[in-house]
């Protein structure tokens, strides 16, 4: 079938939302061979591969559409990256944009593992989680108070580690608790939740933090958006003398979470971290927020607020007198030479290698998706150059996803082989054979 259906297009395509997968497969897969595979995850209400209007011919382009999100979901999960015929390539499975949306980039699985819903306000945390637990795995729950008073709002959120298991807790929960799909976070939202002001945050984060600025701690919190590694958060704090412990919060997954706890011997040390880091930019562009946390210390007695007012008065004459507040706060892993290596990572890389003339034939390209955010293309460049024949990198603009040129294809095979499903730089990447790209002889010449 080459169009949806007229009635169709408008009446049942979006409903229920998320229930529509947009597939990517050889141009040999046909719609029968579609429907077979797909139909063990639920009732498909109809299949659609996109056909060339002129030759007829499939574009390697499908949809299929079920009749609820959690099984669209779960066929997500269950066939991205899959072979379904001998001969061909792995298909690429995601969920399809509502055919109304004005968004130009595909539905992130961050977009559908988090719910909202509305609760008794003398839920706890612990009563929310064992409410919805029965439909999957929770990553975390928050219920939103208010940020004055603290009693609850009667809100919360419910965080899951698959798609389908926050479609099931939408399809199935008592319908008291309306639950739907959370907005995805955008950029003022996620400024507010490090501010303190939000509710959105996940509260294993969060616990015990109180952003007012006379409760000094020698513990800090700090958030990022961008994807910084231990090493690299462990320098920067380390400029400031006195740091005991420093750990990055990290998923089930060991994917970073944006946020780290810092802890410092002094409360001196601690308050002018926080006064020269909170809002420093690192790497450009990209603002860190720091917070004190309430370590449980006793900071009401006048002496220990005359030993934090000491250290930190020596702590801020020994910086300004020593080296120059550019050298002290110099971003480590921006200069020219640093003790840190810039790529961490669980796999065990070879020696980089040259790259492969810019003019060579691409005999091979690879597919990469990255979560939450790109690597920087230097990186990109000196992992993937360590297999050997690499051409170029590029990144799509305003997309997480990127394409990797190989002169060589075992070269390319072995890179797909090493780095698909692992982390670099807190960056977890999914590489997989890119299809080959269009021919561009069978474009109609323009007539005028």
């Amino acid at each position: 079938m080459e169009e949806y259906p007229a009635k169709q297009v408008t009446e049942n395509l979006d409903d229920p939302p998320n229930s529509r997968l947009f597939v990517v497969t050889s141009r040999s897969i046909t719609e029968d061979e579609l429907r077979e595979s797909f139909s063990v995850f639920g009732d498909i209400q109809g299949v659609w591969v996109v056909k060339d209007k002129q030759t007829k011919e499939s574009k390697g382009i499908s949809y299929v559409k079920f009749a609820k999100s959690s099984q669209a979901c779960l066929a997500m999960e269950e066939m991205h990256g899959k072979v379904l015929m001998e001969a061909t390539k792995p298909i690429k499975v995601f969920i399809a944009q509502s055919r109304s949306s004005t968004r130009h980039r595909d539905v992130e699985d961050e977009e559908l593992t988090r719910i909202f819903v509305m609760i008794p306000k003398t839920f706890s945390e612990e009563d929310l989680k064992n409410t919805f637990k029965e439909y999957g795995d929770i990553e975390y729950c928050v219920i939103i108070k208010n940020k004055f008073t603290g009693e609850s709002k009667g809100l919360g959120y419910v965080r899951y580690y698959k798609p389908s298991q926050a479609a099931l807790a939408i399809e199935n929960c008592d319908k008291t608790y309306r639950a739907i799909l959370a907005e995805p976070r955008s950029k003022a939202a996620t400024t507010e939740e490090y501010s303190g002001g939000g509710a959105r945050g996940d509260p294993g984060s969060y616990q015990g933090m109180d952003h007012r600025s006379g409760d000094f701690t020698r513990c800090l919190m700090m958030s990022t958006r961008a994807a910084l590694t231990q090493e690299q958060i462990f320098a920067l704090f380390d400029l400031i003398p006195g740091m005991e412990y420093c750990e990055l919060q990290r998923d089930a997954y060991g994917m970073s979470k944006g946020h780290a706890m810092i802890r410092y011997g002094n409360l001196g040390s601690a308050v002018y971290a926080k006064e020269k880091l909170n809002g420093f930019e690192y790497p450009p562009g990209n603002r860190l927020v720091v917070n004190y946390v309430d370590d449980g210390e006793d900071r009401s007695s006048p002496v220990s607020r005359m030993a934090m007012q000491f250290v930190a008065t020596q702590m801020i004459s020994s910086v300004w007198n020593g080296p120059s507040t550019s050298q002290v706060m110099k971003p480590p892993g921006f200069s020219a030479v640093s003790s840190v290596s810039r790529i961490q990572t669980d796999v065990n890389l070879p020696p980089p290698k040259k790259l492969a003339p810019p003019d060579s034939k691409a005999k091979e390209r690879l597919f990469v998706v990255f979560s939450p955010s790109p690597l920087p293309p230097d990186v990109l460049e000196d992992v993937f150059c360590r297999f050997g024949s690499l051409i170029e990198v590029h990144l799509v603009p305003g997309r997480k996803v990127g394409y990797m040129k190989y002169a060589d294809k075992q070269c390319a095979d072995e890179a797909m082989a090493a780095l698909h499903g692992h982390v670099v730089n807190g960056v977890k990447m999914k590489v997989m054979l890119a299809d080959p790209p269009r021919e561009e002889s069978h474009k109609r010449p323009r007539t005028y």
